[in-house]
């Protein structure tokens, strides 16, 4: 008797458990349902430090914010920099609530920096003009390619991205402003006519050596006697001065005086350099007297490194050792 009474309290306890947990779950739908009916699920929108209003789908919202970023609005835009992004933070808000996206979405677009793409155009990589697209630089410096500009292996372009839009060069302009004409090789004709034995000519001028070294040969001095210049031995490489001020008339490779510059100093009088190594005046360049116009070398119809000088007077050689060494 005893043990039934005590399942008889386990039972009763049991279904009362039972009443109050269903009295629970029922209060909890009833409270939940009120909650729907009168919240929903939004989200608070935080952007630098200050909360700047609600977003009912914020992946909506920052994808928005992300494409701007990637494209920007505008011509020539690459991307638009924007340092800091908005914080998201669910909750249950009434739904009388208004949500603001495009108000969100203008806030943080104000503080982008737009960052544009375009092309400059350089010469000896300076920036020199500016173009809206890399085919605008190619048909410029084509062009002045085709038209062989003599800076045309100086030319290049690079992509620029700054916040600053440069003002845009058309390519007729581009080509018509930096385009160098090619100097002309004059031909020089070289006479055989040599002052041997004859009166000292006065050059109006005064000349300085232009190399230190051993004569190796005098004007006039071989079997032939057609020795038009005097050659001045000494190392290669050795600087070659203009023995006077003057303008280069010549500056190349010119049969057996190899690599020759010529300067005229004026009243038909000129100085010729001959079998350099290498030449640093061009042709169309002022010179002053002891200026370094090349290096000695030994090419051309040479034997060894020296300086062939010659001094003319309207195309008549004279001997060099009346007015130097």
């Amino acid at each position: 008797m005893f043990e039934i009474n005590i399942v008889k309290k386990v039972l009763i306890h049991i279904r009362t458990s039972i009443k109050i947990i269903a009295l629970f779950a029922i209060a909890a739908i009833m409270i939940s349902g009120l909650v729907a009916f009168a919240y929903k699920p939004i989200y608070s929108v935080t952007f630098q430090g200050q909360h700047i209003g609600y977003s009912e789908n914020k992946s909506e919202l920052q994808k928005k914010i992300n494409e701007y970023m990637e494209t920007g609005e505008g011509e020539y835009i690459a991307f638009v920099d924007i340092p800091e992004l908005p914080q998201y933070e669910l909750c249950m808000l009434k739904k009388g609530i208004v949500t603001n996206d495009d108000e969100i979405f203008e806030k943080v677009k104000a503080t982008g920096v737009p960052y544009y793409e375009y092309y400059a155009v350089t010469l000896d990589g300076e920036e020199k003009y500016y173009v809206p697209t890399a085919e605008v630089a190619e048909q410029a410096i084509q062009q002045l390619k085709d038209k062989n500009s003599t800076n045309k292996d100086k030319l290049g372009f690079i992509k620029k991205y700054l916040t600053e839009l440069k003002e845009f060069t058309d390519v007729e302009t581009i080509v018509s402003e930096l385009y160098v004409k090619p100097v002309e090789k004059k031909v020089v004709a070289i006479s055989t006519a040599m002052n041997v034995g004859g009166p000292k000519i006065d050059l109006g001028i005064s000349l300085t050596t232009p190399v230190s070294g051993i004569i190796s040969s005098r004007f006039g001095g071989r079997a032939s006697g057609n020795h038009t210049g005097l050659d001045i031995a000494t190392s290669t490489g050795t600087p070659i001065s203009a023995a006077a001020g003057g303008v280069v008339t010549y500056s190349g490779t010119r049969g057996t005086y190899g690599k020759l510059i010529i300067i005229s100093h004026g009243n038909g009088i000129e100085t010729y350099y001959a079998h350099c190594n290498a030449l640093y005046a061009e042709v169309g360049q002022t010179v002053a007297a002891g200026e370094v116009i090349a290096e000695v070398g030994s090419t051309g119809k040479s034997t060894g490194p020296h300086l062939h000088l010659e001094i003319r007077v309207n195309g008549v050689a004279q001997n060099p050792q009346n007015y130097l060494y």
